[in-house]
C-alpha cells in the first residue's frame, strides 16, 4: 500500500507530502493516528488545526 501511494505523489503535478498526526481517541482515550496527504504549502495549515 505505501508504494502506490509513493508513486501517486511522484506522479502528481503538484509537490505533496503523506502527514500523520497523532491524536487521541474521545472514547477509548488511546491514541489515533490520522494520515492525509497534502499539498506542501498547506502542511504548516493542516498541522495547526485541531
Amino acid at each position: 500500500m505505501a508504494k502506490k501511494v509513493v508513486a501517486t505523489l511522484q506522479t502528481a503535478g503538484k509537490d505533496y507530502a503523506k502527514v500523520i498526526r497523532m491524536k487521541r481517541s474521545p472514547k477509548s482515550g488511546a491514541y489515533v493516528f490520522d494520515e492525509t496527504i497534502v499539498p506542501n504549502d498547506r502542511i504548516q495549515e493542516f498541522l495547526s488545526k485541531r
